[in-house]
């Protein structure tokens, strides 16, 4: 491919609810795999990737089940002599960043100008891991036992940071640490640098490796998870009568936006367009969200304004649904209020994947993006006695086949954030996974 020529740089003129970001790019590691075609029809399929975590894992004894991403080795992602300490939400981010970049067959030297690049990478945490084993070795060896490798390994910048070093990008990088919204704030940042001129292309996702004992006992102490299920795969039941809690995941998941003018001068395709955002704090509690969900309310309705739509263009739901009795009820009421009689279809991916945390928002926002794309709706999995408080048109038992318009990503975190993400059909050449769906 060849790099725009520089008249493509400009931005356009059009009204902001006009401008969209092409999605031309999507890479993952998530507790069902790594492959984005083979993780999302997994998740067609209702299959689930929640397992007892391994006698060898750090969080064996201190969690009953988790969402354990595949392995990325060090050596995969960084140059030999800075593996020393490089926490595993850092590996996670750079190899979802490699795969979304070669998704959307971009090189940032050769396809674009990479002060024209930029890189959004978030994480509620960071690399809370490497502290705590560096940690732990000061306080049994002292001062000469903390690796002067820690904060670039660890620090909730890096992931970002490390990206735009191995990828040569230039212009504006960020991190966003705003919990369980914070994948999805940073998809909307992209849209935000985009609308306003600052760069053509936004490399932007999250990242989160959260299962350790001392993040683990803190979720468990606070009887946030879910608890009693013999069998790993039923544990997260998001809308259930039956959910308990959440299950505690890690992953990664980067999406590549695109200037639709700058996407199509180097011929590249688009699964979707990311055509509008929200966002709205609840003002209310740490953790506990508004009863009455308007937070989330106020955020889905930004995000139309912010896409010029009405709530009837939206076909489907990628809810927040985490598992939570207060968390789900306040959501589902919120959609109630949006969509009124037009209930668009709704499910939670979080009972295949588990709850991502910081990650969360863009392994969702990924597949709220295919589903415009593949026409092809992923249940939720273990909904088989809806709670009555939480009634919507819930997808459960299998996927459901369609024409999805436009598609609608909700993330809600502790402290308040509420953020909304709509996607819609892309304005370029569609792009599509390939083979049966």
């Amino acid at each position: 491919m060849n790099a725009p020529d520089a008249a493509t740089a400009t931005a356009t003129a059009a009204s902001p609810a006009a401008v969209t970001a092409q999605v031309t790019g999507i890479g993952w590691v998530t507790p069902l795999g790594r492959a984005v075609p083979e993780v999302y029809r997994a998740l067609a399929a209702g299959r689930s990737g929640l397992v007892a975590p391994p006698p060898d894992h750090p969080a064996a004894g201190w969690l009953r089940v988790a969402g354990i991403a595949p392995h990325v080795p060090a050596t995969e992602v960084l140059p030999p002599t800075e593996t020393r300490v490089a926490d595993r939400f850092l590996l996670l981010a750079l190899a979802a960043a490699e795969d979304a970049l070669a998704d959307a067959e971009l090189t940032v030297r050769q396809d674009t100008d990479p002060e024209r690049v930029a890189v959004v990478l978030a994480t509620g945490g960071g690399g809370l891991e490497s502290y705590e084993q560096q940690a732990a070795g000061r306080r049994e060896r002292g001062r000469a036992a903390v690796s002067p490798y820690l904060l670039p390994g660890m620090l909730s910048n890096m992931a970002a940071a490390r990206i735009a070093i191995a990828h040569g990008i230039r212009g504006y990088s960020s991190a966003v640490i705003t919990a369980c919204a914070a994948g999805a704030q940073a998809v909307a940042e992209g849209l935000r640098l985009i609308r306003g001129g600052e760069a053509d292309v936004v490399v932007c996702g999250g990242a989160e490796a959260p299962l350790h004992p001392t993040i683990a006992a803190a979720f468990d102490n606070s009887r946030a998870l879910a608890a009693g299920w013999d069998d790993p795969t039923q544990a997260s039941r998001p809308f259930d009568a039956r959910r308990n809690g959440f299950v505690l995941g890690e992953g990664s998941a980067v999406l590549v936006l695109e200037r639709a003018e700058h996407a199509a001068a180097r011929g590249a395709s688009a699964y979707a367009a990311l055509a509008g955002w929200g966002a709205a704090t609840d003002a209310h509690h740490p953790t506990m969200p508004r009863p009455d969900g308007a937070g989330a309310v106020s955020s889905m309705r930004a995000a139309l304004r912010s896409a010029g739509l009405a709530p009837s263009a939206v076909d489907y739901v990628n809810a927040h649904g985490t598992g939570t009795k207060l968390g789900d009820r306040a959501e589902a009421a919120a959609l109630r209020e949006v969509f009124g009689d037009h209930q668009p279809w709704v499910s939670s991916t979080k009972g295949a994947t588990g709850h991502l945390l910081g990650a969360g928002g863009a392994v969702e926002a990924a597949v709220s993006a295919l589903a415009v794309a593949e026409g092809l709706i992923p249940p939720t999995l273990n909904l088989e006695q809806p709670d009555e408080a939480c009634a919507l048109r819930h997808v459960r038992g299998a996927a459901e086949h369609g024409v999805v318009r436009h598609a609608l990503s909700n993330s809600i975190a502790f402290g308040g954030h509420n953020l909304s993400l709509l996607f819609g059909p892309p304005s370029i050449t569609a792009k599509h996974l390939g083979g049966d769906s």
